[in-house]
């Protein structure tokens, strides 16, 4: 029986600063040490930036410049109106204060809550703001959402708003992070094609674009487009679309310039319009996944007071565009019932292409039709008993506080696998066991997924079989030895992903466990290095010690790897970059070019006293 008293004593009311640090995941989604797109310290920066990307929507600055100091200190500099000075600490250390309830200020803001800046502010050990205006400057400086030092004055700065941060590395917090500049990049890219004409100046250099989503869509395509990509636009919508000869659909989706990864309701309007605007012009009663499959497409709309479904706003949960506008889905279907049958109706080699492209993708579904009902009768039945599951209790696709912590492990081996599932979260970490090797997918069209019991429990598992917005689980990670076979199994994985779902590469979902090479340790401490630097810094600092070399997974024990795939642990994002092209890749790591490839390896080789074996 519980005997602890309920009492007054135990009603404590929070300050505003004391509630973010308790509870930063409410505000920023996760902490993070920076080694993942999604960690809180990014969050931060988007926040700071959103505001200054909701002055220029606004018409007011045509330039943001945003640095990173060698201390990790950020700055992020606006033109645009700059902050009224008399409201400059409420703006930056009171909850909902901010000028954007107000929509006449600020139209199709994503910054609706008057939370991000106070966040950043509570969350940063240091934390100053200051507003220019018309020869007048306000400034507030703060550390960990104490107000520090207030100050006014006549200043010669143009217009607008200066934000300086350096994030908390209290350990409880951020810890000894370190920004990623691929990641920022990234976001900042994102940011120029979602605000044409906007000069994003990122340590020296400027990130501008002139075409909006069709940039971005040129920018991610890693397969020669079968046409030109189509570009559509209005007022409040703008679309890019093209497809590939590949498998899977990649979507990017984007509302008032943030990021939706998870989609919403937009994404949902955009597909289903898309399926009846093409079945409407050839008159024929496509399946929609022939239709879909192996699109690329961006999609990007403004709306007022958007409803997002958590404060990081990664998936739209409005059903209207606003006021005497008709509601998001009726907009979206309309849109491309009117421009791109229009479009198609006007480029005919084009409509040809891509009547060509669905057709083939009815052929090749009709074909494997009936492998794939017995596969799935197989994997359904496995799914009752299917010994190469490990399953955990929250997944990505449910509506658990911690879905984005959901994690699959694929291993090699029962040892390793054993080790896993041992030490894992039940709640979040699953594990799938491969035996041995698997197949080499290059080449191979995609009825080997269902042909092969272990490909298609994979799948299955993954439930990615039609698209991915049901993915079961964020992360989906390879944990293999760090040997040779280890690798070549890593690589044969990372092919069937590359070749069958590469969007699931695309989003950001595959990634490569890193496990410590030595262990090193005296009487008294214990030290895991993951380099042959970080074993003699090990070294150096415990005197005479015992070293340990890990040759595989299976040889560190399940109360050791509880500790390399808990809090700590390191992940290695598999990504695909603009000059990436999957099929050049697939070509030349996996294909029959033989002596090119030991060409490669022979000018690459080093010995093993330079890896410090």
């Amino acid at each position: 029986m519980n005997t602890v008293e309920y009492n007054d004593e135990k009603i404590i009311s929070l300050e505003w600063q004391e509630h973010i640090r308790m509870r930063p995941g409410m505000y920023i989604g996760k902490l993070g040490d920076g080694t993942s797109h999604d960690d809180g310290i990014y969050v931060l920066l988007k926040e700071v930036i959103d505001n200054s990307i909701d002055e220029y929507v606004m018409g007011f600055g045509k330039s943001i410049t945003i640095t990173i100091s060698e201390d990790k200190t950020v700055r992020v500099r606006d033109f645009g109106r700059g902050i009224p000075l008399s409201r400059v600490t409420d703006v930056a250390s009171k909850m909902n204060t901010g000028a954007k309830y107000e929509t006449g200020a600020f139209v199709n803001s994503v910054g609706l809550n008057g939370v991000g800046i106070k966040a950043v502010n509570a969350l940063s050990s240091l934390f100053e703001i200051i507003s220019f205006r018309d020869g007048q400057y306000a400034k507030a400086r703060f550390s960990r959402g104490i107000l520090l030092d207030e100050e006014q004055g006549a200043t010669n700065e143009a217009n607008g708003t200066l934000v300086m941060f350096l994030p908390d590395e209290d350990e409880k917090l951020f810890g000894a992070f370190e920004f990623n500049t691929d990641y920022i990049e990234t976001m900042l890219k994102n940011y120029s094609f979602l605000n044409a004409g906007l000069k994003l100046i990122f340590n020296d250099t400027c990130y501008c674009s002139q075409n909006g989503l069709l940039d971005l869509l040129n920018n991610n395509l890693n397969e020669e487009p079968l046409y030109e990509p189509v570009h559509l636009k209005s007022q409040y919508i703008e679309v890019a679309l093209t497809h590939t000869s590949g498998y899977g659909e990649s979507f990017y989706s984007f509302v008032n310039g943030q990021h939706t990864p998870q989609g919403g309701t937009h994404l949902s309007a955009f597909k289903e319009g898309l399926v009846k605007t093409i079945k409407e012009f050839y008159k024929k009663d496509f399946d929609p996944g022939d239709v879909r499959t192996s699109i690329v497409a961006a999609i990007s709309i403004k709306v007022q007071e958007p409803i997002f479904e958590s404060q990081t706003k990664t998936k739209l949960g409005s059903k209207d565009m606003g006021a005497g506008l008709p509601t998001i889905k009726n907009y979206i279907i309309d849109f491309l019932k009117q421009t791109l049958d229009n479009y198609l109706h006007k480029h005919p080699e084009m409509a040809d292409t891509l009547l060509h492209k669905i057709v083939d993708a009815e052929k090749e579904r009709k074909a494997i039709s009936g492998i794939k009902k017995l596969a799935r009768e197989r994997a359904k039945k496995a799914s009752l008993h299917n010994k190469k599951l490990r399953d955990c209790r929250v997944h990505y696709n449910s509506k658990d506080a911690n879905f984005e912590k959901s994690t699959l492990f694929i291993t090699e081996g029962n040892s390793a696998s054993g080790s896993i599932t041992k030490s894992r979260d039940v709640n979040t970490q699953a594990v799938f066991s491969l035996r041995g090797k698997p197949k080499n997918t290059y080449g191979i069209s995609k009825s080997i997924v269902y042909k092969n019991e272990e490909f298609n429990l994979l799948q299955a598992a993954l439930n990615i079989e039609e698209d991915l917005d049901n993915l079961r689980y964020n992360k989906v990670v390879i944990a293999t030895d760090a040997d040779v076979d280890g690798m070549h199994i890593r690589l044969l994985v990372i092919t069937f992903f590359l070749n069958f779902f590469p969007d699931l590469i695309r989003q950001g979902h595959l990634y490569i466990l890193q496990t410590p090479l030595f262990r090193v340790r005296n009487k008294k401490k214990t030290i895991y290095c993951y380099s042959e630097e970080e074993k003699m810094q090990a070294i150096k600092k415990l005197g005479s010690v015992e070293i340990t070399r890990f040759k595989g997974l299976g040889e560190i024990s399940p109360d050791e790897f509880a500790g390399f795939i808990g809090e700590n642990i390191r992940l290695d994002s598999v990504k695909l970059g603009k000059n990436d092209m999957i099929h050049d890749l697939l070509t030349f790591y996996m294909g029959t070019n033989t002596p090119y490839r030991q060409g490669f390896i022979i000018e690459n080789l080093r010995n093993e006293e330079e890896l410090g074996v």
